[in-house]
This record gives C-alpha cells, structure tokens and sequence, in this order.
C-alpha cells in the first residue's frame, strides 16, 4: 500500500519463509538492503553479502536480527571464483544450508561508446554477469545435494536474478550495464529451463528507476525527479521496498508455479509512455 506519490508501506507478512536461509549478494546498501532485511522480516535467516563497507553490512544484520531471526555479513567479491566457493561453503557450515539466493550484487561504469574502455566493459560484465553465474552455480550445487524439505518450501531452492528493465530498453552511454542485464535476463531463462525439473525455481526481479546511491543524481533534486517521472506512467519513483516486496514474495510458496519469468518492478516505465501520446 502507498500513498499518492509516497513511498510504499511495508506490507510483508512476517514468517511467510519461516525456517529458510537467504544470501543476498551486494546488501549492505540500496535494494540489496531493503531486500535482505524483507527476507528477515518474513522470517529468513539472512547472509548479507558485501564486497565493501562492513559497517554497514553489520547494520543491515543488526536490524535483521531485531526480527528474531539468524543473520551473518560476509565479505566476497562475487566476481571472484574462489571468493564466491568460500562464501557457499561457509554458509552452509553456519547455517544449515540455502534455500533463497538473491543475486544483486551489481555496478555500473558509464562511459560514452569510444571512450569506454576495456577495464570499464569488463568490469561490469564481471560483477553483473559472471558474479551472478557464480553464484547461482554454488547455490544451486546445495540445492541439489539436499533436494525439496516440505516443511520448508515447495521448492529445493530459489534463485532470483536482479536485472534492470535496461534488458529490455537500450541505455546510450551504459553500453556495458545494459548488455550485463541483457545476459542476466538470458542466463536466467536458461537456468530455469535446465533446473526446473531438479524443482529449483529461477527468475529475475528487474528494477526501473529506484531511488538508490548509484543513481543519486536522478533524482535527488524536484527539478531531476521532474523530468525521471516523465518515464514512469504511475507518477512516482519506485523505492528499495517496492523491490524487496516482489523478491519476497517470488522466493515464497505463493509463487511456486513462476519458473523463468522477469517480474518488471517499474512503474510502467516499459510501457514507452512516450508513445502514449505520439507514434
């Protein structure tokens, strides 16, 4: 529920992933936040994955904690092989196991066409795309090893790719972020059409404009809201928990029967409202 404008309320039903164990990669800020401490509130135990900032990660565990559940920081670079194999392994040595990987960790590195260079491209696709395959393939090797718990979920594990409606709408300047999304939304489909059959449950939530550090300037001022609305058809700019809403739900029961969908949490931002007056 939200006010006309207004940011939403939170509406997340607590123990709705009682007795499930979530890792959250890039949460010590933005979605990943507000998307860690929605698992906890629906009574996940949480991992907060950081590759930067420990104080805040240990925040983000504080308040989960709050909620009487299990939460741990963890430090990993998930564009690291080696880093990411450790994180898996150590959550599953202090907490049990994984039910819910919530792959968010992402950056962006703009640069004009001819002036991006390779670092630049690299650097995004690494974290944005490799990252998430690394994560989602350690993941899903617990989820296969310990197969579908009824009393815990429908499923035997839960996968949930945080891509970016820029999958689908080309972004001049952000050429590397927008073909990082453009893989994830392919990556995901693909593991959901391989994992379904094992009941391992793989989609993406994709963001449009949320109101995040990395995108600060967007809307930081009336006069720049102003002009991102002139995107978005439903008249305001999304929040962190417009986001954690939606991850919280496709990691429940309630949505057993979602396999390889991208959920657009947006505003109607991909509805092109520049033609609901023209073309």
């Amino acid at each position: 529920m939200s006010s006309a404008g207004g940011a939403p309320q939170n509406v997340i039903p607590a123990h709705l992933l009682r007795g499930q164990k979530a890792l959250v990669t890039g949460a010590n800020s933005g979605i990943g936040m507000a998307t860690a401490i929605g698992l906890g509130r629906a009574g996940a135990d949480v991992v907060v994955n950081y590759v930067a900032g420990r104080d805040e990660a240990e925040k983000v565990v504080e308040e989960i904690t709050s909620f009487g559940v299990r939460a741990a920081a963890y430090e990993a670079d998930v564009s690291d092989e080696d880093q990411v194999v450790a994180m898996t392994q150590r959550m599953v040595e202090e907490f049990g196991t994984i039910d819910i990987l919530v792959a968010n960790a992402g950056l962006q590195r703009d640069a004009q066409f001819t002036e991006m260079t390779l670092a630049q491209w690299q650097k995004v696709l690494d974290v944005n795309l490799t990252g998430q395959f690394l994560c989602a393939r350690e993941a899903t090797k617990e989820f296969l090893r310990r197969g579908v718990v009824p009393e815990v979920s429908s499923a035997a594990g839960k996968i949930i790719c945080m891509s970016s409606v820029h999958q689908l709408i080309p972004w001049a300047g952000h050429v590397n972020y927008a073909s990082s999304k453009g893989g994830v939304a392919m990556m995901m489909q693909t593991l959901a059409q391989e994992l379904a059959p094992k009941r391992i449950r793989v989609n993406a939530v994709a963001p449009g404009a949320i109101k995040t550090p990395i995108n600060r300037d967007a809307w930081s001022t009336p006069e720049a809201e102003q002009e991102l609305l002139q995107l978005i058809p439903y008249g305001r700019v999304g929040d962190t928990q417009d986001i954690a809403h939606a991850v919280v739900a496709l990691a429940s029961d309630l949505m057993d029967y979602v396999v390889g969908t991208t959920l657009y949490v947006d505003g109607g931002m991909t509805l092109f409202p520049g033609f609901a007056t023209g073309g």
